[in-house]
């Protein structure tokens, strides 16, 4: 019988790896030793461990964790939230790279696959700030026939920060499936330079809009700096017959300090625990601010 001890390099590879995970100052002074190591233990250990390399590598090594990410991404065979973990990589550091042309080529080839999951995490990735480039494909994809695939390209086409698909998705807004618009208003929000615009939208959407999405309006509303001209709104909604809704008007007016706590007291009289949760949290404020 053989006295040799087999050498277990998967083993030891993830030992190398993991002093870097554990020391990422040691990665930086280290950078040429360690990226291949990082590399080739991306290849062989389990998927949390994966994870944190992906995370590492995207942080510190951006050039060399490109292909590795987009080889993932493309690859069936990788479980799904390693996929999404590259796809969100790679936008991140897309924008980093000296030379992202080839990636974004080879990106915007994706999203004509007939893999719609290729095609959703195309679209993921080349949602980058700045990358005009794409927007013309990523406004092609919210007509897809692909419910998830509009989804994920709206969210794509907010993430370029490009003030220009405001009015693209006014007009979604009012033909858009229930699901689209419901991802259209959860995005606006961001456009920060069209604040008071986006704010006016969505109190028309409160008004004239469908009422499956008034209390997810309310709540992107609420990412709005607070502003006076929603008050006469939040009031409205105080006698919604959705109680969550009702609640949310509670607290929103309370944020504006435009709910006195006699107004506060009559609402303790609703039938629902949230809306007298709601309405107790104003009261006890207010106790609290007077005995200040």
């Amino acid at each position: 019988m053989s006295s040799i001890i087999p050498f277990d390099s998967k083993q030891r590879l993830q030992e190398q790896a993991r002093i870097y995970i554990d020391d990422p100052g040691r990665m930086l002074s280290e950078k040429d030793k360690a990226v291949p190591v990082l590399l080739r233990a991306l290849k062989v250990a389990d998927l949390e461990f994966r994870r944190k390399i992906i995370l590492l590598l995207g942080s510190f090594a951006k050039e060399h964790a490109c292909e590795p990410l987009y080889a993932i991404m493309k690859d069936k065979d990788e479980p799904d939230e390693l996929r999404d973990q590259a796809a969100i990589h790679l936008c991140v550091l897309a924008p980093f790279l000296e030379d992202n042309q080839s990636l974004m080529k080879r990106l915007l080839n994706d999203i004509k696959s007939q893999d719609i999951d290729l095609r959703v995490r195309a679209i993921m990735a080349l949602g980058w700030e700045g990358n005009t480039a794409a927007a013309l494909p990523l406004i092609e994809c919210i007509y897809d026939a692909s419910e998830e695939v509009q989804e994920v390209a709206v969210n794509a086409l907010c993430n370029l920060k490009d003030s220009h698909v405001m009015a693209l998705f006014e007009d979604r807004i009012r033909h858009a499936s229930i699901d689209q618009k419901r991802a259209i208003l959860f995005n606006l929000w961001r456009f920060k330079d069209r604040e008071e615009e986006v704010a006016a939208l969505y109190r028309k959407e409160l008004q004239e809009g469908d009422s499956n999405l008034r209390l997810d309006v309310l709540i992107v509303l609420g990412q709005i700096q607070a502003q006076k001209d929603n008050i006469p709104i939040y009031r409205e909604f105080l006698s919604d017959p959705n109680p969550s809704v009702r609640a949310l008007a509670i607290e929103r007016l309370g944020e504006l300090s435009a709910l006195s706590q006699e107004e506060a007291l009559t609402l303790l009289d609703d039938p629902d625990m949230e809306v007298k949760r709601a309405a107790l949290a104003i009261i006890q404020s207010q106790g609290c601010n007077k005995s200040d």
